[in-house]
């Protein structure tokens, strides 16, 4: 049975904890000394003392990125020497993790939120020359929570992170200011709600069921001269939203670089 040992257990650490408890059958402890609510068969300890003499197969670190230099150090040792360490924290480089754990297999999990109703959508990059068998297992990790991908360098990580990790809250702010354009035109909170979040979600599967490109599907719902048309070319009639998701992904993607 496969030991992992997962190092802090905050909002997304939990999610993804309660998928692996869900989807898989390995022995899970956690390493946080915050009173936790738990799956059943998962076991926590809040110190490194606690821990007997068993060696774990995989370490992922769950923590903030400026307390894994002061915690991780003393997890390392209860870590198998074949064995891979991870981490889902943003802003910390694997060649850092690596220097942590010299010899074993680093691979960085970069989770969006949506991971805590198993609808994530993770990056994948693994450091340095990474066993088959250890890339699997961490893909597994991943796939409980939601879909995968991987990417072929760190850099390319941190350009995921804008798309997707920091994603939803793009998302979140543009259904904020959908909702209340639909309320200025004469909705109530409620309504107004239901009808942005039913458009959406109908859009969204639509989508993602339809072999026609999104330009097609934009096309299809837009007569000339119609309803859509002016909608569409008060939004983006001069390419200024485009221009605006450009400069907000790329400004995510720089900030992600200052933070390696």
């Amino acid at each position: 049975m496969t030991k992992i040992l997962l190092l802090g257990c905050g909002n997304m650490g939990g999610a993804l904890l309660k998928a692996w408890a869900e989807k898989s059958d390995h022995d899970l402890t956690v390493a946080d000394p915050a009173e936790l609510v738990l799956p059943d068969g998962v076991r926590q300890i809040r110190s490194v003392d606690e821990l007997d003499q068993a060696l774990f197969d995989t370490l992922i670190v769950a923590l903030k990125p400026q307390m894994i230099d002061a915690v991780l150090p003393a997890y390392i040792a209860r870590l198998d020497p074949v064995g891979t360490i991870s981490s889902i924290a943003a802003g910390y480089s694997s060649a850092r993790l690596a220097a942590h754990a010299p010899g074993r297999s680093v691979i960085r999990i970069m989770p969006n939120l949506p991971a805590v109703i198993g609808k994530g959508m993770s990056g994948l990059y693994a450091h340095g020359t990474v066993p088959a068998a250890a890339s699997q297992e961490i893909e597994f990790l991943a796939a409980c929570s939601g879909a995968t991908i991987w990417v072929e360098s760190e850099d390319m990580l941190d350009r995921l992170t804008a798309v997707a990790g920091s994603g939803p809250g793009y998302i979140f702010e543009m259904l904020r200011a959908y909702s209340e354009a639909a309320k200025a035109l004469g909705f109530s909170d409620a309504d107004a709600q239901k009808l942005v979040l039913g458009t959406v979600q109908g859009a969204l599967e639509l989508a993602q069921q339809s072999d026609q490109s999104l330009e097609q599907l934009r096309n299809s719902v837009t007569s000339k001269g119609g309803t859509t048309a002016a909608g569409l070319r008060a939004l983006n009639g001069s390419e200024q939203f485009s221009q605006l998701i450009g400069e907000t992904l790329q400004s995510a993607y720089q900030r992600a670089v200052e933070l390696r």
